[in-house]
Order: C-alpha cells, then sequence, then structure tokens
C-alpha cells in the first residue's frame, strides 16, 4: 500500500483534462498520465505539457510551456516570439493568433530565475500566463504523458 501511495503522489498519476484551453492537443474529460519524477532528473523545457498549480484559483490547470527562465516572451500582432525569434507552433489550429488579454497591442513578458511562461492550446479559451504573468518553477507539477 505505501509503495502504491508513492508511486500515485511522486511518480506517476492519472490526471483528467477538465476544460478546453488544450484543444486541439488535449480534450476534455480526457484521461492522460502526469509524471511527477521526470522534473527531479530534468528542468521543465519549451512545449512540455505540464500541470501547474493555478496561480489566480490554487487549482490544476494543464498548459505548455513557452518560454523559461532568462526568456522574452513578446506578443505582437497574434503571434509569439521567444527572444526575438517567431515561434513555430504546429501544435495550434491553422490560423490561430495569440493576443494579450489587455489594452495593449503587444506584450513583452520577460522570464526571471524559476520562471515559466505558460499558454493554452485554445488561445481564445485559455486563462494562462497573459493573465496571471510566469510561473514559479515550484507550481510547474509535473509533465503530461500521452
Amino acid at each position: 500500500m505505501a509503495s502504491y501511495f508513492v508511486i500515485s503522489h511522486f511518480v506517476l498519476q492519472s490526471v483528467t483534462v477538465v476544460g478546453v484551453s488544450m484543444v486541439p492537443t488535449l480534450q476534455d474529460s480526457q484521461h492522460y498520465f502526469l509524471n511527477r519524477w521526470m522534473y527531479l532528473v530534468r528542468t521543465p523545457q519549451r512545449n512540455d505539457i505540464v500541470v501547474i498549480r493555478d496561480p489566480i484559483d490554487n487549482g490544476y490547470s494543464v498548459k505548455r510551456i513557452i518560454g523559461g527562465p532568462g526568456d522574452a516572451i513578446t506578443l505582437k500582432a497574434g503571434h509569439v516570439y521567444v527572444n526575438g525569434r517567431k515561434l513555430d507552433e504546429p501544435y495550434l489550429s491553422p490560423g490561430t493568433p495569440t493576443f494579450p488579454y489587455s489594452a495593449v497591442t503587444e506584450q513583452v513578458i520577460q522570464c526571471g530565475k524559476n520562471q515559466y511562461f505558460v499558454l493554452g492550446d485554445n488561445r481564445k479559451n485559455s486563462t494562462d500566463s497573459r493573465t496571471y504573468g510566469q510561473v514559479p518553477r515550484a507550481r510547474v507539477l509535473g509533465l503530461i504523458i500521452r
């Protein structure tokens, strides 16, 4: 029984996606595994799909890492730029724009030490770093396995 507890809470955990913020990559109500162990052996990387502890409501959210420590993310003209280079996002539905959730037309975010910028793949229906800012490393709980 103790080994089940350790594995299910610290190594591999079953998760159910609730909501549409990661469509088309992940679907509402589908089940995936969360690898909680992975980030003990490597740091979170750009394009990883992760479960985070949401900074707004302290619940759980599934998002994609767009930028990490030291990265400058720019949202401009519907596109995402990381360190000045336009991000190739083949996982998005064709023609999906990414705009800031504010009155400004361009947004620049600098990730500090141990900070990550995350976005949902369904950009028009995702509460993410455009709303709550960078996510501290301690709030990145693990990697989704598809």
